[in-house]
């Protein structure tokens, strides 16, 4: 977190060009005069209780309101109450429709149309086009290949003896733990523990399968019922002791993510003909290659964990259009791309997850946009949080063959130039663009990234 120190000098001097430090020094100081009112607070939505909030906003011009709170934002807001607190209305986000994608699953079978909500220009028609691209060439192979959510409480001794005696009360007792998280819910299964201690204190991960739900919420009920059991139970009390000790990986990107695995583990690949990749991307499987490998080194010298492309853009647009928990793609990006060449000439492409904390049933999957989304995908409901699994495999390896393919035949910034500006540059010719196909060049749909 060190910055530069000239970029700091800058700073200062920019800043004393308008304050003297005795200034700069006051606007800094805590206030604890005229503070304002508090938002009126809980999940109740009521006219008046919606009334209440806006009249703390004042006057903010024509429009502001009728923005946020329009007559479909008041008529159905009775419906968001379990997914939003001190309501005030909704923000519009586009969406668009990619596809088609044709996915060849362990659980999932079929064409999708998929909606992607999103404000960034470029993006549906990047992943429309890898997604036309894999259905073209037979459809991508997507494997669920393992699920589970996990919580980890944490626990603080005044030692390592009594570290000790408390691990061995905990697996003396691991049955009867399992059976009070268990009991919490109809659909969480504790499948695996995991201890992790640390001097005096001991970390306790607990994973679970959450049936069709993403099962952040359902595995944190599950856990607090058997933190709370430890406590009241075990001979040996801890000093301190937390329901989340920050371990868990939860919403972010970690290294323990990738290796084990959180929510919903999935790979999926595809083999393109090498006729295809120039017809389709206007480059060669060996340019792809050489481009992967130069980005793979890339992400390791830029300190990533994991090497990808993209996932966060169309995974965050697929999670808002579907009702998923939208701070997940934190931890659902990170992940695995790989290109090769075959020994016959073509492309094998493949992506794998390790986190993809999703579902089809819970959270904001109920909600009247989500739920439409996720009817128009055939995946609403019970029974289909593996398949919606697997489609978000699918939808990044799409993702990540259309803009592989636009950096290595020079034309990422001509779509993005030409999409969200309106505007045509000249392509930069790629190092090995091959023949491409003079017609597929001309298709406007083909030149997305």
């Amino acid at each position: 977190m060190a910055t530069d120190i000239e970029r700091i000098r800058r700073q200062i001097t920019t800043l004393m060009a308008c304050h003297t430090p005795e200034e700069l020094a006051k606007r800094l100081e805590q206030r604890t005069e005229n503070v304002p009112p508090r938002v009126p607070g809980g999940s109740r939505i009521s006219p008046s209780a919606i009334e209440r909030r806006w009249s703390l906003l004042g006057d903010r011009g024509d429009g502001v309101r009728d923005a946020i709170l329009d007559s479909w934002a008041l008529e159905h807001a009775g419906g968001f109450e379990r997914n939003i607190e001190q309501y005030i209305g909704t923000a519009k986000i586009p969406i668009g429709l990619a596809g088609p994608l044709r996915i060849n699953g362990l659980f999932g079978q079929g064409d999708y149309y998929f909606p992607l909500a999103t404000t960034e220009a470029a993006l549906v028609a990047s992943y429309s086009r890898g997604a036309a691209l894999i259905t073209e060439a037979g459809g991508c192979a997507s494997m669920m290949v393992g699920d589970g959510v996990a919580r980890t409480p944490g626990f603080a001794f005044a030692n390592l003896e009594q570290v000790g005696r408390f691990v061995l009360w905990l697996t003396a007792n691991m049955d009867q733990l399992k059976r009070i998280g268990e009991g919490t819910t109809r659909y969480g299964t504790l499948v695996e523990t995991r201890l992790t201690i640390e001097g005096n204190h001991v970390y306790l991960s607990l994973e679970y399968r959450t049936g069709d739900a993403a099962g952040q919420n359902m595995v944190t009920i599950a856990t607090q019922a058997i933190f709370d059991h430890i406590l009241a139970n075990c001979p040996i009390k801890p000093a301190q002791a937390y329901v989340e000790a920050n371990a868990s990986g939860d919403k972010k990107a970690t290294m323990q993510a990738l290796v084990l695995g959180r929510g919903r583990k999935v790979t999926s690949e595809i083999t393109l003909t090498a006729d295809l990749v120039r017809r389709r991307l206007h480059t060669t499987p060996e340019q792809m290659s050489r481009y992967w490998q130069m980005s793979a080194l890339g992400g390791v010298l830029s300190g990533g964990i994991g090497v990808q492309g993209h996932y966060a853009n169309g995974l965050a647009a697929l999670f808002i259009a579907c009702g998923q928990d939208v701070a997940c793609v934190a931890e659902a990006a990170v992940g695995v791309t790989r290109f090769e060449v075959t020994s016959d000439g073509d492309l094998y492409a493949a992506v794998t997850l390790p986190n993809m904390v999703v579902g089809t049933v819970g959270g904001g999957t109920a909600l009247p946009s989500q739920k439409a989304c996720l009817e128009l995908l055939g995946l609403s409901g019970a029974s289909h949080g593996h398949r919606f699994a697997e489609l978000c495999g699918g939808v990044c390896l799409a993702g990540e063959l259309s803009i592989i393919g636009a950096l290595a035949a020079g034309e990422f910034s001509r779509a993005h130039a030409r999409l969200a500006r309106g505007k045509r540059i000249a392509a930069t010719p790629a190092p090995e663009p091959g023949d491409a196909d003079s017609a597929a060049r001309s298709d406007p749909d083909d030149e997305h990234v």
